[in-house]
């Protein structure tokens, strides 16, 4: 049973452990970068405990989901001050925008040199500057991933950059740092966090230390996604999504994803639709494909006992994949899930976005090859 695991070199979870960044940093570098997302005053704690380790930051707001053109703006200005240290702190924007431009300060270039699919596909050679992932939101697991999403709008599609050199040193979860966020963002970031422990748990080349990661995680979102959406303050709710999310960012780095993500990437090349609020619009229309799919094409499969237990997982009652698709079907109509023709999509989109989601890397870990009605199906169901 041959596999990989590799996750940040040190995790730091826990309430109150953003007090730990001063020391932290100051081992690591002298001049920080923080990358933040689309509002740098939420970093102000951040900023004053880095000041008093006599660590004054330069600091980039990355607003918006980031592209090829954010992390050579971020790129840049890293140059210009000298740094040596770079801290993400946000949700997934800041924390690949952060991660690229660690890689490409160590490596030079451009991103088009090494991105997949639309670049060259050049290897990262030298490991990224030391990295500090701080996440706000409770979703992406950006923190122990090894790839930065960007989108390139000239290609309408978002690629990854991708390598094991691109693990943070450090991911630094603070559960506190989520409390507070609107119920809009906590759902789409909880779905978005449970995506990514369903599609590895569900995927064509499971891992035996991944499964663990995802049994444990399921759960914890089930339990827990309502609640944090009714009360922002519920902080046993908060510490299960955080927990969930770095366990949903370590499943994803090490087996592989499937039909959601594959969707997800060609949406958000083409349309302005966030990344968690399409995985989430579009997981329960994938696991119903998926489940008929397997019955049809392999019957008694272990996908299919997999996905059985993925009911038990979400519900506590016995295996049934018609259970799981039905509880996150309603999970979706609670948290009022946008459909996707609230971003623009239309029926006459559908081809092309079929097309490009066939040759997507992420299709290449779905429990079973789909075919493009199939395909056509999902997008349907989800306008």
């Amino acid at each position: 049973m041959p596999f990989e695991f590799a996750t940040a070199q040190r995790i730091l979870f826990g309430a109150g452990s953003l007090k730990e960044i001063g020391p932290l940093a100051a081992s690591l570098g002298r001049k920080p970068l923080v990358v933040t997302g689309a509002s740098p005053d939420r970093a102000g704690r951040l900023l004053a405990l880095l000041r008093e380790a006599g660590l004054p930051a330069a600091v980039f707001s990355a607003a918006g989901e980031p592209s090829v053109n954010t992390v050579r703006t971020a790129l840049a200005q890293a140059d210009a001050e000298g740094t040596d240290l770079v801290i993400g702190f946000g949700g997934g924007s800041a924390m690949d925008t952060a991660k690229a431009v660690a890689a490409l300060l160590a490596n030079g270039g451009d991103p088009l040199e090494y991105l997949e699919v639309v670049g060259q596909g050049r290897p990262l050679v030298k490991p990224s500057v030391p990295l500090v992932a701080i996440p706000t939101t409770a979703g992406t697991g950006s923190e122990a991933t090894r790839n930065a999403v960007l989108a390139s709008p000239e290609h309408k599609v978002k690629v990854s950059l991708r390598s094991p050199l691109m693990l943070p040193r450090v991911a630094l979860v603070d559960p506190e740092l989520t409390y507070g966020l609107p119920p809009e963002i906590t759902a789409s970031t909880g779905l978005d966090a449970l995506t990514q422990l369903v599609e590895p748990f569900l995927c064509n080349r499971p891992n035996p230390l991944v499964d663990g990661l995802c049994r444990d995680g399921i759960p914890r979102v089930s339990r827990s996604l309502r609640r944090a959406c009714l009360d922002r303050y519920d902080t046993a709710a908060r510490e299960d999504l955080s927990l969930a999310s770095l366990e949903g960012g370590m499943a994803l780095a090490n087996a592989r994803l499937g039909a959601v993500h594959g969707r997800a990437a060609s949406l958000g090349g083409m349309f302005p639709a966030p990344h968690g609020a399409t995985c989430a619009r579009l997981l329960p229309r994938v696991l119903e494909v998926n489940h008929r799919a397997l019955r049809e094409r392999e019957p008694g499969s272990d996908t299919q006992r997999r996905m059985d237990s993925l009911g038990r997982l979400l519900t506590g009652q016995a295996p049934s994949a018609a259970k799981a698709i039905a509880w996150v079907d309603g999970l979706c109509r609670d948290l009022r899930i946008p459909p996707l023709r609230s971003y623009g999509v239309t029926a006459a989109d559908i081809p092309a976005l079929v097309d490009r989601a066939r040759v997507a890397s992420s299709m290449q870990g779905n429990p079973v090859a789909l075919t493009p009605a199939e395909l056509s199906e999902i997008l349907e169901k989800a306008l």
